[in-house]
Formats: structure tokens, C-alpha cells, sequence
């Protein structure tokens, strides 16, 4: 199920779970000697605070295979920069209204970042690529906690969704809640590449033809995939679980859709191998019924309200606040 964006996504809810989830993307505190390119009431932004952010989004763009223009690096350098911003707002709004973050709150979170690589020394690089000390990640974490707990106080803890809201994005999005046929399969694979010559694949569908005709036999299916599957379902005893169309490759989806519960296909070839199916269950489609997903419905629809709310309100704080920027 998905929901239109609002206008004007909050910026700072995207923000947040970078902090909260992606390392390289907490910035170290500026350094005295650093450029001063903005200043918000007082506190300075500098170049080399808005560089390291523009490094983090570059190189992860680059990871995707992408390559920005000129134009659209001017363009992200202006609004990480606003993004920056918004954050020293925020901060030093959380400050005014007396949050306090627990250490043991910011060790929890830290330990979770830690978690995400493989050992210590990892984190350790990380942090070294990022000129980054384990005591400025943790004054981040800070930051970005109180920042999230002034979110939800002044926002999200007053938006209540009510009953005639969620029933009516029902009544008025009804294609979202169909739920089409699904299937619950599945497979013994031998694997065999296309480009295979005709050796290999002549091996490979008489290895399969064997499992065959053990199964005729009487053979255990899911017994025969822990011992015979090469794919990796074949721990499990091949089993897939429920998939709907377009989810596998076409002739294994032709032929699954087409069997019935307890029934096993025949060899099916695919650019993996050779595969032989069971069908376990059969979902027909049907239209999700109205209590099934109204909570679903309502959390969908308070975050949209968040993030339009959140945008408002950081509106109003910038309003009030001084700030700078050097030409």
C-alpha cells in the first residue's frame, strides 16, 4: 500500500533516520578554523560541515550508478545546506524546551550503529574515514535523539486519526486493497547456467529426472529438496512460501498458477536450471476487508500528517529565528 507524498516532505524526518541508521551520516561538531557559510541565532555552520554531507550524498548516489550534473550539485548543495539549518533549529528549540536525553538512551543507540558492522575495527575505520571521534557520534546521537523527541512532542503526539479518516481513504482507494492470487509453493532446483554446453545441461536434467522419479515413488518432496535442491529454499525443504504473478520468472510462474494444492509439476526448465514444483495452497484474489488494514491505514495516515505538520512547524521556527548566510 502506498500514499501520495505530501507537498512538502519533511526534510527532517528523512533526516532523522539517517542519524539514527546510516554512520556516515553524522557530522562532526565544526572546528574553530573552519569557513563560516551560515549562522543560526549566533551558532556557526561551516563549509567543511556542509562539504562532509555533500561527500556522504555523492558517494552514495555514485554507489547507485548515477552521476550528477553541475547543475544538480548546486542544487543539493543549496538544500543540504537548508537542511543543516533546519537541524540547528530544531536543536536549539529542543534546548528551550528542556529536553533532556538520557546517556544510557545514546549508548543503546550507539551500540545499535555498531551492530551494523562486522566487528570494532570497522567502526573504528569508519569513523577515521569520517574524521570522526566515538564522543562526536555520540553528541550527535544526542542531538538527533532530542531533535526526534521535540518532533513527537510538539507534532505527532497531538495528530489522532479518527475512524471516518482511515474508512474514507478506504472507500476512496479501493484497487489498493485488492489482493490477487497467490500461491504457496515449492521446488527442487538443479542448477544448470543457458550457456551451459550440452553436457552439463544433459547431467544436470538427468539429476533432476532421478529426483523425479523418487517423488513418483513416493518419495518425501520436501525431504528430497534438503538433499537434492541446489537453490538456496532447499534448507528449508524448497519451500517459498506464498508469491503472487511476477514475482518469478515466467514458465515457473506459468506452471505454478497452473497446478493444484498437493500437485507436482513436471521438469520445468528456467535460466536457473531445472526445477520440479509443488503447490501447497492457493490464495484466490480477493479485496482485503475494511478491519483487516484500517490500522495499517491510520499509521500510514499520521505519518503523512507528521511530515506535513513537521513542515509547518519548522516554518514557524525559522520565522522567529536569526539567521545568516555568507554570500
Amino acid at each position: 500500500m502506498k500514499f501520495a507524498n505530501a507537498r512538502r516532505t519533511c526534510q527532517i524526518v528523512a533526516l532523522l533516520a539517517a542519524i539514527m541508521i546510516f554512520l556516515p551520516a553524522l557530522a562532526a561538531e565544526p572546528k574553530p578554523a573552519d569557513k563560516k557559510i551560515a549562522s543560526v541565532n549566533g551558532v556557526a555552520i561551516t563549509q567543511a560541515e556542509l562539504n562532509r554531507e555533500m561527500d556522504i550524498q555523492t558517494d552514495r548516489i555514485a554507489r547507485q550508478g548515477r552521476q550528477l550534473t553541475d547543475q544538480q550539485k548546486t542544487k543539493l548543495e543549496k538544500d543540504l545546506l537548508e537542511n543543516i539549518i533546519e537541524r540547528e533549529i530544531l536543536y536549539q528549540q529542543s534546548l528551550k524546551s528542556g529536553i533532556q536525553i538520557k546517556d544510557q538512551a545514546v549508548s543503546d543507540q550507539l551500540a545499535t550503529i555498531k551492530k551494523r558492522f562486522p566487528d570494532e575495527q570497522k567502526f573504528k575505520d569508519a569513523l577515521d574515514k569520517m574524521h570522526l571521534t566515538e564522543d562526536e557520534v555520540k553528541a550527535q546521537i544526542k542531538r538527533g535523539l532530542a531533535i526526534r523527541e521535540l518532533i513527537d512532542e510538539q507534532v505527532a503526539r497531538k495528530i489522532v486519526i479518527s475512524d471516518t479518516e482511515t474508512k474514507a481513504y478506504y472507500d476512496a482507494h479501493p484497487q489498493m486493497f485488492k489482493q490477487p492470487e497467490q500461491v504457496k509453493a515449492g521446488h527442487i532446483l538443479v542448477k544448470v547456467k543457458p550457456e551451459a554446453d550440452d553436457v552439463k545441461k544433459a547431467a544436470a536434467r538427468k539429476k533432476i529426472e532421478e529426483v523425479q522419479k523418487k517423488l513418483k515413488a513416493g518419495g518425501d518432496f520436501a525431504v528430497l529438496a534438503k538433499e537434492y535442491s541446489e537453490g538456496p529454499s532447499g534448507a528449508g525443504g524448497g519451500d517459498l512460501g506464498f508469491f503472487g504473478r511476477g514475482q518469478m520468472v515466467k514458465p515457473f510462474e506459468d506452471v505454478a498458477f497452473a497446478l493444484k494444492p498437493d500437485q507436482v509439476s513436471d521438469v520445468v526448465e528456467t535460466r536457473f536450471g531445472y526445477h520440479i514444483i509443488k503447490v501447497y495452497e492457493i490464495k484466490p484474489a480477493k479485496t482485503l476487508a475494511y478491519a483487516d488494514v484500517k490500522d495499517k491505514i491510520g499509521e500510514q495516515l499520521k505519518q503523512a500528517k507528521i511530515e506535513k505538520e513537521s513542515g509547518q512547524y519548522i516554518d514557524g521556527l525559522k520565522k522567529d529565528a536569526k539567521i545568516e548566510k555568507t554570500p
